[in-house]
């Protein structure tokens, strides 16, 4: 049967959006409304119970793995045949909007509930997914969910992993909220095809006027953790020739990788995220600082010239100040790929509907970098006004969330195979 005129409802779609997005509602002083939903806290319960909940009302069979990712299958005709997946996250930064993630998991729904209204059958079954922990903002590393999926890193040392809030045991937290699940990790089998719909959290869209991105594949991530020692000292008798001061040495490291991402140009970047000093008083000279440093490029030897050169960085400044440094990797992976045939697919699908296109990169980290382990993976990017995200006032107009759900629909269709 013919698919082609299927149009998602971005009306319904954007109505469960809002909804999801008063659970962990937080505002912003000028009125923004943003969300706190980390990961495997009360409001992550809560909205899982609700994204649940709209599974079970379209039909979908229901399944919790031990990790907490959950996947809601509308079967096909073919018993045998392995579902194309949608998916996404729905836990957010501390300070995050209500489209990060959000947008790929209900857009999977907005999916199955339009071929449920025109009576659409499909070859494959169609699931939608979220994973656990994609943020990486309570629990490192990001992504978690997906990678033990995938089989990237192991059951128990996932649930051996401590919040960096308050230390709590994932495993335990799981068990709290209601989402430690029974299915296998890695999950049984692989996925037909994956797809991602998701906001570009950057401003290259909406500055370029272009609605459709067709993402070529996700930067290489490193996340590490510094612990700089020296020595606590009294701020006004101690000279500046005998400090040892870890605050001082946190401060270059944030101007050194800065420097190393300008020198190296092209797709390198370098943040400084979390800094904190101890005893944090105006007036001693701290005695140790923890810090990040979170350097990402598309090309893996770029991302390891950057590596290197933040190491010789961080060797020479202890020695300089006279302080020890130690190191622990929070997360790194190496750039990923997606398969050309799927992304060929979005930017064709796209062009079909009447959208403008652009091909590019990822920037951040998704559950689709994972995924393309396992299966051909494809997202679907729509733009982010003022390029705004992991932000109270990310936002993306409703025009643009209608269109790259009805580029969702139509790929996921031509993947499914409708009959």
């Amino acid at each position: 049967m013919s698919t082609s005129h299927l149009r998602a409802d971005g009306g319904r779609l954007c109505a469960r959006l809002e909804a999801l997005g008063e659970v962990g509602a937080v505002l912003g002083p000028n009125g923004e409304r943003g969300c706190a939903r980390l990961a495997l806290t009360d409001a992550d319960r809560e909205g899982r119970d609700l994204v649940v909940g709209w599974m079970h009302d379209l039909g979908l069979a229901v399944g919790i793995d031990a990790i907490g990712n959950v996947v809601g299958v509308r079967a096909g005709t073919d018993p045998d045949a392995a579902p194309v997946m949608i998916g996404s996250h729905i836990d957010t930064v501390r300070t995050g909007g209500r489209f990060d993630g959000n947008l790929g998991v209900l857009g999977g729904l907005e999916v199955i509930e339009t071929l449920e209204q025109h009576g659409v059958r499909t070859r494959h079954p169609v699931a939608v997914a979220f994973f656990t922990d994609e943020e990486g903002a309570r629990f490192q590393p990001d992504m978690l969910g997906s990678l033990v999926y995938v089989g990237g890193m192991g059951l128990e040392d996932a649930l051996d992993v401590r919040a960096a809030d308050d230390g709590a045991r994932l495993g335990e937290e799981l068990q709290r909220i209601g989402y430690a699940g029974s299915l296998p990790c890695p999950a049984a089998g692989a996925p037909h095809a994956y797809f991602e719909l998701h906001i570009e959290q950057g401003p290259v869209l909406e500055d370029e006027g272009v609605t459709i991105g067709a993402v070529t594949g996700v930067q290489g991530i490193s996340w590490t953790e510094l612990t700089i020692t020296g020595q606590s000292a009294h701020a006004g008798t101690t000279p500046m020739r005998l400090r040892h001061d870890p605050g001082y040495v946190a401060a270059a490291i944030t101007v050194g990788v800065r420097a190393i991402a300008q020198r190296m140009g092209g797709t390198q970047v370098a943040t400084v995220g979390r800094c904190e000093l101890e005893p944090n008083l105006v007036n001693v000279v701290p005695g140790a600082v923890t810090m990040t440093v979170d350097l990402r490029n598309t090309d893996e030897s770029l991302l390891l010239q950057a590596e290197a050169e933040f190491q010789q960085l961080c060797a020479g400044l202890a020695g300089e100040e006279g302080v020890t440094i130690a190191r622990r990797s929070l997360a790194r992976f190496q750039p990923v790929e997606f398969d050309t045939a799927m992304v060929d697919l979005v930017e064709a699908t796209a062009r079909r509907l009447g959208h403008t296109t652009k091909r590019m990169p990822s920037g951040a980290g998704h559950d689709a970098q994972m995924l393309a382990r396992v299966c051909p993976t494809a997202m679907v990017f729509v733009p982010s006004v003022n390029g705004l995200s992991h932000n109270i006032a990310e936002h993306t107009h409703p025009a643009d969330i209608t269109a790259g759900a009805d580029v969702l629909l139509q790929v996921v269709l031509a993947a499914a195979v409708a009959v």
